[in-house]
């Protein structure tokens, strides 16, 4: 049994009970709905299906992070119990969570100078910060200390590659990512963006792609490009979506059948309230480990 805990936040979009399955603590962002603030507690409150199909309806939506006082309301029951902790934050690149979580820790550190708090970045987001995370599980569950796990995580989280596409630009365009122009003619000219997660963390369009079907076969093309041991590779996939599941299935499928060697099937799960918040209906993320983001 390790001696410290394994924690992260809700926006590594993996279920709950994937979280709890492999032993993983989580603490939940916040979001609003239409003026009512809820946490972002896996659709416990609002279904996600509900939540997406009210943005589809005009509904107003909006996030918040976890603030410093919630990081101690988290961190400090585990402290008591005598156990140090391991939290790995959503990026930095797309929330300032990791800043307040430092914070936190800090303050838990004076009241608790015989524990450990080591606070990392994943400069990660959804399903992509979820599968460091269960990587990160596996290595504990193989015994390795906290000092030795938080190392490893920081000189391999840019290994874990994030390819994003959307069929709907709308929410793109509401929160900036996309101008209306620029959404305008991409809607004219059925253009879906391919974005990606760069080596800071942040949200970055890569390529305009005409259709649905070319820009799943380009998606699946970068995996082939980047990912560890090309059409070898041996690891986990997972893939994210915001209430298109058939198009994340069909991208699963078609990533089954080009890397047989992948350990066990696609994971597909939900992109939760505070990412799909911004994204809105119709994004789908794949997610594998890869050549550092460093190099790109």
């Amino acid at each position: 049994m390790s001696d410290f805990i394994l924690s992260c936040c809700s926006t590594a979009d993996l279920s709950k009970e994937h979280l709890d399955s492999r032993n993983i603590k989580y603490i939940c962002f916040h979001y609003e709905l239409d003026g009512n603030s809820y946490l972002d507690d896996f659709g416990k409150t609002i279904p996600l299906n509900e939540f997406y199909k009210a943005m589809e309806n005009g509904a107003e939506t909006s996030t918040s992070q976890v603030n410093i006082s919630e990081y101690m309301e988290f961190f400090e029951p585990v402290l008591k119990e005598g156990k140090d902790i391991l939290h790995i934050c959503f990026s930095s690149g797309l929330s300032g969570s990791y800043n307040s979580a430092k914070n936190a820790a800090n303050i838990c550190q004076e009241r608790y100078p015989d524990r450990k708090i080591i606070v990392l970045d994943s400069l990660a987001a959804s399903s992509g910060y979820g599968l460091l995370m269960d990587k990160a599980a596996d290595l504990r569950d193989s015994g390795m200390d906290i000092d030795t796990l938080a190392d490893w995580v920081e000189k391999n989280k840019l290994r874990v590659h994030h390819w994003f596409f959307s069929t709907d630009l709308t929410f793109y365009i509401k929160g900036g990512r996309v101008s209306k122009t620029a959404g305008f003619v991409a809607g004219i000219l059925d253009i879906c963006p391919l974005l990606h997660v760069d080596k800071e963390g942040h949200l970055i369009p890569m390529e305009k792609i005409r259709t649905k079907k070319k820009v799943k076969l380009q998606t699946l093309k970068k995996m082939k490009e980047f990912a560890t041991g090309g059409e070898a590779y041996d690891e986990k996939v997972f893939i994210s979506n915001s209430a298109c599941y058939e198009d994340a299935k069909e991208v699963a499928m078609m990533v089954e059948e080009a890397f047989p060697n992948m350990n066990g099937k696609v994971e597909i799960d939900d992109i939760g309230t505070v990412i799909g918040a911004h994204t809105g209906p119709g994004t789908v993320a794949l997610f594998f480990w890869g050549k550092s983001r460093e190099e790109e």
